[in-house]
């Protein structure tokens, strides 16, 4: 009677793992924003964190106008939903700010020119900071 409980109780704990792991609230963890700057190119970020996607939400909403700009860590490749550049934000690492400082700031065009040299003293450590930089929309996953 034992082993049958064992084995029962392990078999329940292991439908309950499989179902937890595709419940749909886990598989929607991203959203994505077109963003501009002051050259009025556009490009898009993929955002992972939901209360940052919240508080890119807030941004189009009008519900605040607190940390408008985008900032995070860029990857020189091209990203599927980004195919405009030759290089995307990070998700894990797309965050907002009011201020920051100049070694980070950069257009979009800008980026894409010297994408070869960022890393070291332009954009080091591939932080982007685009100053002028604003969301302009939610776009529909790719």
């Amino acid at each position: 009677m034992r082993r049958l409980l064992t084995r029962l109780g392990g078999m329940a704990a292991a439908a309950m793992l499989t179902v937890g792991l595709a419940h749909p609230s886990q598989a929607a963890d991203h959203a994505y924003f077109e963003f501009t700057d002051i050259t009025r190119e556009r490009a898009i970020v993929r955002i992972d964190d939901p209360a940052k996607i919240q508080h890119a939400r807030d941004l189009l909403n009008g519900v605040t106008t607190d940390r408008p700009h985008l900032l995070g860590r860029i990857v020189p490749r091209t990203a599927p939903y980004n195919p405009t550049w030759s290089f995307h934000y990070n998700p894990d690492t797309v965050d907002f700010f009011d201020v920051a400082i100049e070694v980070c700031d950069a257009t979009l065009p800008y980026v894409e020119d010297h994408l070869d040299e960022a890393g070291g003293a332009f954009l080091p450590g591939y932080v982007w900071c685009p100053w002028s930089s604003r969301l302009v929309r939610e776009v529909p996953a790719p």
